[in-house]
């Protein structure tokens, strides 16, 4: 036998040897436990990932189910904005309308002031006019004792019927 065939032999003995002692010792049994504890890690983490998987899923519908409610909240606040904008609205056309009509009626009220008051200087010019014409035509005909007398008597006629 030359060298390399020797040298195989003996590297095969070992090998049974090895193999001999692994079995001994119940290295596959260890290697099964390992894989089998390993098997059991992973479908441990998969079991907790549906499970955070499916709460990440109960998370998401009770946030979407909150979003469309807060949706629907703000867009109630914008309709009832919008109605209180309009009533507002409404209400400040009806006090401007007010407004107008009583500026209207003041108005009114002070043009029939102002045409009595025309009417009254008016009359008060006439009188005054008419008693002078009057004092005039009988100065000139009456005596200045009689007409005074006269006169005196006329000007209070006249203003107690003016009056």
């Amino acid at each position: 036998m030359d060298a390399t065939s020797l040298a195989t032999v003996w590297a095969t003995v070992a090998l049974f040897i090895f193999l001999g002692v692994a079995v001994y010792i119940k290295v596959p049994r260890l290697i099964a436990k390992a894989l089998d504890a390993r098997a059991a890690k992973i479908s441990n983490e998969l079991e907790e990932a549906r499970r955070l998987r499916e709460e990440a899923q109960q998370l998401l519908g009770q946030y979407q189910k909150k979003r469309k409610e807060a949706e629907q909240e703000a867009a109630d606040i914008v309709a009832a904005a919008k109605r209180e904008a309009d009533l507002l609205a409404a209400e400040a056309h009806k006090k401007t309308e007010d407004y107008v009509t009583r500026r209207t009626a003041l108005a009114e009220q002070k043009i029939g002031q102002a045409e009595r008051e025309a009417v009254a200087e008016v009359r008060a010019s006439a009188v005054d006019i008419a008693v002078e014409a009057a004092r005039t035509l009988l100065a000139g005909k009456i005596d200045a004792k009689a007409g005074a007398d006269l006169f005196k008597a006329s000007l209070q006629d006249v203003k107690a019927k003016l009056n």
